[in-house]
């Protein structure tokens, strides 16, 4: 589902993603990253301190959106041309709408 919020300083319009699927894609880019690799166990869901068990997730309401091939509008343009992963806190959103906002030159 493509979704469009307003959080302070920016306006971010994309797909929203599942937070597993979410957590699995910035992992794998930071794998990729021979200065970042460190950081992707953050994003695994294991947890080093349990034999590399997947840690429980947490329970209760949703606190965040995930957003995949997502960018922060800016002008007439978003960033980045191609999407990025975004994650928003709930709390933080003043106003939202069903879908993606396009751009045109025409």
């Amino acid at each position: 589902m493509s979704l469009t919020v307003v959080v302070p300083g920016a306006v971010i319009t994309g797909r929203l993603a599942p937070e597993a699927m979410w957590k699995q894609r910035v992992a794998e880019v930071l794998r990729d990253s021979d200065d970042l690799r460190r950081f992707s166990t953050a994003f695994t869901g294991v947890d080093p301190g349990a034999g590399g068990e997947e840690a429980s997730p947490p329970a209760g309401r949703p606190t965040h959106l995930h957003f995949h091939v997502a960018r922060i509008l800016q002008g007439s343009f978003g960033i980045p041309d191609t999407g990025g992963m975004y994650r928003v806190a709930l709390s933080d959103i003043s106003a939202w709408t069903i879908g993606d906002i396009g751009y045109s030159d025409q």
